[in-house]
């Protein structure tokens, strides 16, 4: 459907005359009762809602679209604003934009011509970070300064530019904004929220753009990589370093190895063009490359994603808040350097400042792509057809494993006097023979994938199609078999899965499906380590324990490429009557959504003792067909009922949260819900209250447990006299002098705790058989963790090897791909009472990112269990449940959920 027939206010161009021309937009203040930016105040969504439709209907430059709903059923909308005349062919710019993005079946001629064209595509969003109130209400000014201004540099702007507007978190800005406006006494009003400001995630709505769990995300991929195809994605956020004003482009090493040398310097651009604004306007304390502390290197951000789609992403840190701030003096940042050209002096800082920054970055932006138009749209091209270019040849990617390799092949070659030194002094940038690089750099095993393969017939399918399924939300196109056909002497069913890298967007298929290799750069020769900004390693098909085969030559068969962005169908299971029964496949995680679905409407599933799969009695056949409808799952006729089976009973579930609430906790919430668990949340006072008695497991995922040398656990706690009397019942601490005796009391009674991460700490509260392989216990009995120059290993992904005998690891392989964030390990002897369910059994388990110290693991466990009293621990070191992306690891979660 074309937007000119979906959008609110049809613009009427037999009006565009005199009176038109003089049309009056309402002003903020007249719809808000204040000035964007004035102290004391903010706006929520529900007002910035009816604004943005407002102006909408009185300007004929701006058209909005609804673009979905969210997590709670707000609306979410896109702002299209440019001249009349644009948004009157908005249709041809955004194809336009579609076809120089996908560059399928161009000419650089024909691709010249279009970005001639065309208009350049600028995004600007706000309101992720729902406490970052600087980045939603400049959205709001922009907007009225968009649709209002007169100035022939606005006009200017219109005229060759199309701007995309995107509220990203409205439920988030409607929660905050009014707890903070509930407080009459101004200088009462504060941020200290009792949940999460997004239901679920939070702060963690920034890290889902690849994997698009939440709504808000796949609505925006939708717009984003799908509908239009930005050439400028601008992610406005909240603060900056102490003693400036703004954190923003260009950024610090690293880059992704992935991108083109396009994107890399298209970044630098927008970003020389931002700060440029910045100092002719005399605005100072723009900070940037050494002097941040952000790299291009991650993938999962609203920012970083778009880098994988050849989009230069934008993110700034811009500081302020309703409330009143300081600037703060740090000497070291007084005197210029490159990375902060123009210091800003300590002082009183308002609102409105920190808005009209924001808004000369936004006008910035704009002048870039007015002057670049074209360019941008012919690079954007560029970027996609050397993509295809790369996926359709032998191509190398290099990395730092690559050229570590290369080195010591060389020195080997130096000790055997295959070679000479050729260096007689010894730099940082030594040359060696350019032999190696043909025979070291470009072995045909070191190239790239032009093709990857899904079969159809592999143990989980069903997660296959959720991860093909993420990919196509990203804009990344997808074959499906449909029929079984052969590939280098292997067979595929009909439905595998096939993904070619010989597409624009080959650098986000590259991605998800290899390791990334963080570079182990050291602050100086022998110093310690420059740690990765964020995550180091992410590679979705490892996180999600998915099956796939790599082909160096294109495959060719009974291929169906389907179309982009539509989501793969699922066909209806044909379940024939059985007098036996039924085998529903464990190795499946959608086959605890079909268990706990009969279990919740009374019928009985057992477990076969012996295939370790679920079973239900054939009688069952129609309610078993109606559970399993939509889900990609093997459900097998039984020949006769076995003999060995075990009902399956769910248990109680309680999931630990606190005030303010806990991203580890609401992703768990999340993922129990997607697969049927029923779950109620406790908080800290719960526990020493005794309430939890009335749960037959506890979960602990992430913070939650005081660590060894601490007596309580150190949530943010509001000014308790500020706080409602509906949510005083969330605030508390989980102490060792109190709740520690409450929950071993708990499960000395027949109660289970689930640990995960840092809440495994309870193992050592408990003074179970167990040590702690990474730490040094001092004499004074303190636990002392080994130190970053040692050990330090940020996310990424491990390999560990599990006991595939044991029930906790039922449906499990024996080497899985586990989430790792300087996560617990333990060591253990194995006896009755306390087991270990797997471990590290190598000196490098690293996969994908960066591990520095990771021979302190070999031997570790990665959880255990512990029999105590009538109860059972269950403690689990890796991030099972990592951000609902690490599928390979739910079953160690969903096990223990029975009894």
């Amino acid at each position: 459907m074309k937007i000119k027939n979906i959008i609110l206010g049809a613009l009427v161009l037999s009006l565009w005359n005199a009176e038109v021309l003089a049309q009056k937009i309402s002003t903020p203040k007249s719809h808000f009762g204040f000035s964007i930016g004035d102290d004391y105040q903010l706006a929520n969504y529900q007002q910035m809602e009816s604004y943005f439709i407002k102006v909408a209907k009185e300007s004929d430059r701006v058209l909005i679209q609804e673009s979905g709903l969210t997590e709670e059923g707000r609306k979410q909308y896109l702002l299209m604003i440019s001249s009349p005349d644009n948004l009157a062919h908005i249709d041809k710019y955004r194809t336009i934009s579609q076809t120089l993005g996908r560059a399928e079946g161009l000419t650089d001629e024909a691709a010249r011509k279009l970005a001639k064209e065309g208009k350049p595509i600028v995004w600007i969003d706000g309101g992720m970070h729902s406490n970052e109130m600087v980045g939603s209400h400049q959205l709001i000014e922009t907007l009225y300064l968009l649709a209002s201004s007169e100035s022939q540099e606005i006009k200017n702007y219109l005229d060759k530019v199309i701007i995309l507007m995107w509220h990203v978190n409205p439920d988030g800005q409607d929660l905050m904004a009014d707890w903070y406006m509930q407080y009459i006494n101004k200088d009462k009003r504060n941020m200290s929220i009792p949940r999460l400001y997004q239901k679920y995630v939070g702060h963690d709505n920034n890290r889902d753009f690849y994997m698009f769990n939440m709504k808000e995300a796949s609505n925006l991929a939708k717009v984003m990589y799908v509908d239009w195809l930005p050439q400028i994605v601008y992610n406005h956020h909240q603060t900056s370093p102490a003693g400036t004003i703004v954190a923003g482009p260009p950024y610090r090493d690293p880059f992704n190895y992935v991108y083109d040398p396009l994107l890399v310097t298209g970044i630098d651009g927008v970003g020389f063009a931002m700060i440029n604004r910045l100092n002719e306007e005399d605005k100072p304390g723009y900070v940037r490359m050494d002097q941040s502390t952000f790299s291009t290197w991650w993938n999962g951000g609203l920012r970083t994603a778009p880098y994988f789609h050849n989009m230069i992403g934008i993110l700034t840190e811009t500081t302020g808040n309703p409330t009143p701030s300081e600037i703060k003096l740090v000497p070291e940042r007084l005197i210029p350097r490159n990375g902060l050209p123009n210091p800003i002096h300590p002082q009183k800082w308002h609102f409105n400042q920190s808005i009209d920054y924001s808004v000369s970055m936004n006008m910035g932006i704009l002048d870039y792509a007015a002057r670049n138009g074209d360019k941008l749209l012919y690079n954007f091209y560029k970027m996609g057809k050397n993509s295809i270019d790369r996926g359709n040849k032998d191509y190398w990617t290099m990395s730092p494993k690559h050229i570590e390799e290369m080195k010591e092949a060389y020195q080997d070659d130096i000790s055997t006097k295959k070679q000479k030194i050729t260096n007689s002094v010894k730099t940082r940038f030594t040359t060696i023979p350019s032999l190696y690089f043909d025979s070291i750099l470009r072995r045909p095993e070191n190239r790239d994938p032009r093709v990857y393969i899904l079969p159809a017939d592999q143990s989980d399918f069903g997660t296959a199609v959720k991860f093909a399924n993420a990919l196509i939300k990203s804009g990344i196109y997808v074959y499906q078999a449909t029929q079984d056909f052969n590939h280098n002497g292997k067979k595929y069913p009909k439905k595998s899965l096939i993904i070619k890298t010989n597409q624009a967007f080959r650098p986000q298929v590259i991605d998800m499906f290899e390791a990334q290799d963080h570079p182990h750069d050291t602050q100086y020769e022998g110093g310690p380590p420059i740690r990765p900004y964020d995550a180091a390693g992410w590679t979705l098909a490892m996180q999600m324990g998915v099956s796939y085969d790599r082909s160096y030559e294109d495959v060719e068969g009974p291929l169906q490429r389907l179309p982009y962005g539509e989501m793969i169908a699922i066909t209806s299971n044909v379940l024939p009557n059985s007098k036996g029964g039924y085998l529903i496949n464990a190795k499946a995680n959608d086959a605890f959504i079909v268990v706990n679905k009969l279990i919740n409407i009374g019928e009985k599933v057992y477990r076969d003792g012996n295939s370790k799969n679920f079973y239900v009695d054939g009688r069952l056949k129609d309610k078993l067909k109606k559970a399993s409808d939509g889900l990609e799952l093997r459900i097998d006729v039984a020949a006769k009922k076995p003999v060995n089976l075990i009902e399956v009973k769910s248990l109680k579930i309680g999931l630990f949260d606190h005030y303010g609430g806990s991203m580890p906790s609401g992703w768990t919430r999340w993922i129990l819900e997607q697969y049927g668990f029923e779950y109620t949340c406790f908080y800290p006072q719960d526990i020493d209250n005794g309430s939890i008695e009335s749960y037959d497991i506890l979960l602990f995922i992430g913070q939650g447990i005081p660590g060894r040398n601490d007596e309580l656990t150190k949530f943010r706690q509001p000014d308790v006299d500020l706080v409602p009397q509906e949510y005083k019942h969330l605030l508390g601490q989980v102490s060792i002098e109190k709740s520690i005796p409450a929950l071993k009391k708990y499960i000395d009674n027949g109660g289970k705790i689930l640990t995960v991460g840092s809440s495994s700490e309870l193992v050592y509260h408990f003074n179970l058989a167990v040590t702690d392989p990474l730490a040094v216990t001092e004499k004074d009995g303190k636990h002392t963790p080994l130190s970053s120059a040692e050990y330090y290993i940020p996310t990424s992904i491990l390999q560990a090897n599990l006991d595939v005998s044991l029930a906790e690891n039922y449906g499990l392989d024996s080497s899985i791909n586990v989430v790792f964030n300087n996560s617990p390990v333990f060591k253990l002897e194995n006896r009755k009472d306390l087991y270990a369910i797997g471990s590290f059994q190598t000196e490098k388990p690293l996969l994908s990112g960066w591990a520095h110290g990771q021979q302190y693991l070999k031997d570790g466990s990665v959880g255990l269990v512990a029999l105590l009293g009538k109860g059972k621990l269950f403690a689990f070191g890796p991030e099972i449940t990592n951000r609902a992306q690490s599928h390979g690891t739910f079953k160690l979660l969903f096990n223990q959920l029975y009894n």
